[in-house]
């Protein structure tokens, strides 16, 4: 089994910068990617950023030049740094952690078997 925690978020202005941190831990050996996904109040869960274990990484549109996602510590720590805040960024942000069997896979929900506990991330205009 693989536990998946997650740490940071908060209330932010816009334009302000926070980050988030997720840690993979137990039966990890099958894991070669994780990601962030986020989930606003009354839309689906949409894909965020995600980075594989070489550190390749792939973002949403919507927050490229914007977020970076990064791994250390034997690359099962990814954190998410979150500059230039717009209010549209406000949602329940979940780490997940899975096998992609390409890179073409990093964005797609079926790759990730393991979630976080959610975190919200709020931006005030």
């Amino acid at each position: 089994q693989v536990q998946v925690v997650q740490f940071g978020g908060g209330l932010v202005q816009a334009g302000g910068s926070l980050r988030l941190s997720c840690a993979a831990s137990g039966s990890t050996s099958g894991i070669n990617a994780m990601a962030w996904y986020r989930q606003a109040p009354g839309k689906q869960r949409e894909y965020v950023a995600a980075i594989t274990r070489s550190g390749i990484t792939w973002y949403a549109d919507s927050v490229k030049g914007r977020f970076t996602i990064s791994n250390d510590n034997a690359k099962l720590t990814i954190n998410l740094q979150m500059e230039s805040l717009k209010p549209e960024d406000t949602a329940v942000y979940f780490c997940a952690a899975g096998s992609a069997p390409d890179i073409y896979r990093l964005q797609s929900t079926s790759t990730y078997f393991y979630w976080g506990q959610g975190t919200q991330v709020t931006v005030s205009s």
